[in-house]
């Protein structure tokens, strides 16, 4: 057997055995060397510092810390109180309430999991005690916690950027007009059900009225402007997306300390004892893919890959369709950050012979791992809100179906037509 059929073997081989997926990268790869007589073992240790060597990798603990500081900071139920004014009372308001919640705290936060419990936590029992069923609340929950992974600042998109030698920048800008449309058909699948279950709005919210809904927005003035300081500091060119995640905590620090005075000590620590803990995570397995993906390239597997799908097929719709397929079914057993670092430096190759645009693509890759978030035995939205609404993650996976065909009518829509992902980071020059 080649090396690179031995790597694959002993992967398959610990991945089934329940090894964590930085340990099966690391064991295979070194399985391979061991079997070489051509790659020396000093790549092992020089390959894990290259792949841990990566300055845009401090945004991604920063924007977590960020966004756990501005739960505890009160800065969500902000968001939460603004957003319920506005569909509150209509049909199935406060599921809608909980996406576009979710879509809005996915702009400061960029976690999928982190956002369902910050909102999940607020609105699930909201709902619950206001007509809607357990099994309708944690799937508008987990759906909406979806967007996160989208709408920037967005970790997996700066892991594909990263592996795929792209502009960070340009990926958040890509990822702006793919993630509205995901959320209207979220939230237009949210209407429907609660048509279908007769759930009605939220009958303690009163009538919209503008006044109203101004002094509102008004009092959370310092909240809502948290993803414009965010974003607007990338865009405007006065901060790098490394730099506006620091942004993002000395924000996060002032509305919470200084204006809404809830955030404390033990807040402080928690946060950021999660973005080491995510940081770590994170950290292993880049480093162990950037190792596996050099022996992956010194036996010439990318080039294997293209002459296969050029074999199967040259449409470049096709071979996405293809892909999609198989992402769908990777996402039921491993974690999108993983997903990601281990397909990119594959399928990239053969992205580029076909012709396929490489932001295009990352959207459909950072779209189609959503899914992977509501599909049973990872589904990490799944327990996140089955721990929140104390539903089985049976009962929570069988009530998401109707948004994930949501989301694959979404991916279906952006698949074939790529300028929804590629016209605004072209229209602002961060394409080139």
């Amino acid at each position: 057997m080649t090396p690179l059929e031995i790597s694959l073997i002993a992967m398959a081989a610990m991945f089934l055995l329940g090894m964590p997926i930085f340990m099966g990268l690391v064991v295979s790869a070194s399985a391979a060397l061991l079997c070489s007589d051509i790659l020396p073992l000093s790549i092992i240790h020089n390959s894990l510092f290259d792949g841990l060597n990566l300055f845009p990798l401090l945004a991604i603990p920063c924007f977590v810390v960020a966004g756990s500081l501005m739960e505890y900071g009160n800065i969500t139920h902000q968001i939460v109180d603004v957003v319920k004014q506005l569909v509150g009372r209509m049909h199935g308001g406060m599921g809608i309430t909980t996406i576009l919640a979710c879509t809005f705290f996915a702009a400061i936060s960029g976690s999928g999991p982190g956002t369902v419990a910050a909102v999940g936590t607020l609105l699930i029992p909201a709902m619950v005690r206001n007509g809607y069923s357990k099994d309708y609340a944690a799937a508008a929950a987990s759906s909406g916690g979806t967007i996160g992974v989208l709408i920037p600042p967005s970790n997996p998109m700066i892991i594909y950027a990263i592996l795929g030698n792209l502009s960070v920048t340009a990926m958040f800008t890509a990822g702006f007009i793919p993630g509205f449309l995901v959320a209207s058909i979220m939230c237009s699948t949210a209407y429907l059900l609660a048509r279908k279950n007769g759930f009605s709005g939220d009958a303690d919210q009163p009538p919209f009225h503008m006044g109203t809904f101004l002094r509102t927005c008004g009092r959370c003035f310092f909240a809502l402007m948290t993803p414009v300081i965010i974003l607007g500091s990338i865009y405007t060119g006065m901060a790098t997306p490394v730099e506006a995640s620091v942004v993002g905590i000395v924000w996060a620090l002032f509305v919470g300390v200084v204006i809404n005075r809830a955030l404390r000590w033990e807040h402080i620590y928690k946060s950021l004892l999660e973005g080491a803990m995510i940081c770590g995570g994170v950290l292993l397995i880049v480093g162990a893919s950037t190792l596996f993906g050099r022996i992956l390239t010194f036996e010439e597997a990318p080039q294997r890959l293209v002459s296969l799908v050029m074999g199967i097929s040259t449409d470049p719709n096709i071979v996405l369709l293809l892909i999609i397929a198989v992402l769908y079914v990777l996402g039921m057993f491993m974690e999108t950050l993983a997903t990601i670092i281990i397909l990119v430096p594959v399928l990239l190759p053969v992205i580029l012979k076909l012709g396929i645009d490489p932001i295009h693509f990352g959207i459909i890759l950072v779209i189609t791992n959503n899914v992977a978030m509501l599909t049973p035995p990872l589904g990490v939205n799944l327990f996140v809100a089955s721990r929140i609404s104390h539903l089985s993650v049976e009962r929570v996976s069988m009530a998401v179906l109707p948004y994930i065909a949501a989301l694959t009518i979404a991916i279906l829509i952006i698949t074939f037509f790529p300028s929804i992902a590629t016209w605004l980071p072209y229209a602002l020059g961060y394409g080139s």
